[in-house]
């Protein structure tokens, strides 16, 4: 998973096809719950590109796409939001397995 450094590359990597953006947190105790899975869990779904995004460090891209919890995913294609797991609650692998697989049906349509 690619870190996100500028507000230039998370604009330039939402421009994608595919894009999942993970906001969470060094502090945040469901981020790290979630983290061992997410190689698989890519390795998984290699049509996507994935991105973590430190939500302190980019409070104002937060405020914009509504992210008041974390982890949360977002997923874009070719610059628009098709799909979000956004929520306060820790998030299983099943349950952003399941984000992705219907991520993919919103693209396809």
């Amino acid at each position: 998973m690619q870190t996100i450094e500028t507000r230039q590359a998370f604009d330039s990597a939402i421009q994608q096809s595919k894009t999942v953006v993970m906001f969470s947190a060094d502090w945040c105790p469901d981020c790290h719950v979630i983290e061992p899975a997410l190689p698989q869990i890519e390795k998984n779904n290699n049509d996507f590109t994935f991105y973590h995004i430190d939500r302190d460090e980019f409070i104002d891209v937060c405020q914009e796409y509504d992210i008041f919890g974390i982890p949360s995913f977002i997923a874009f294609h070719h610059g628009k939001e098709v799909h979000r797991l956004v929520s306060k609650m820790r998030k299983t692998p099943e349950e952003v397995q399941q984000f992705l697989n219907e991520t993919t049906m919103h693209i396809d349509q």
